[in-house]
């Protein structure tokens, strides 16, 4: 919204100005950076149960202030990841985004594959890796 220093009647309205552009300044103040966070945790195996937990840690960030991206929540619903090519290119969308994000939150004690593989890149781009149980508990 673009604050007008003329009222209606195309005057010069100070007053008027003066008070809207405080006001939009405090709302402004009020919407607080959320940073992006990566979510890595296992898909493959028992997905049901392993898209519930995931959406789990989602909220789980939301409450903690950050933006989840889950990756495996996102690609399986328009990419086979029982197709090679397609598992793949969901893997390297999820890495590409991950640059994006400022850190990667890594949940439960099993380590798949390709959350192993998330974790490595990671670490060697220097992102911060945060571990989490199951229970949202985070291990030091």
């Amino acid at each position: 919204m673009t604050i007008s220093y003329k009222n209606a009647e195309r005057y010069a309205d100070p007053t008027a100005y003066q008070a809207l552009t405080k006001i939009e300044k405090e709302e402004k103040a009020q919407r607080k950076f959320m940073p992006l966070v990566y979510i890595c945790s296992p898909y493959a195996g028992d997905t049901e149960t392993n898209i519930k937990a995931a959406r789990r840690y989602c909220r789980f960030a939301v409450e903690q202030g950050y933006i989840p991206f889950a990756p495996h929540l996102l690609y399986p619903q328009f990419l086979n990841d029982s197709i090679e090519e397609e598992r793949d290119a969901g893997l390297f969308f999820g890495k590409v985004l991950m640059d994006k994000c400022s850190e990667l939150w890594v949940f439960g004690s099993y380590i798949s594959s390709g959350m192993g593989s998330e974790i490595d890149r990671a670490k060697r781009k220097g992102y911060p890796v945060r571990y989490f149980t199951t229970a949202l508990e985070e291990v030091k």
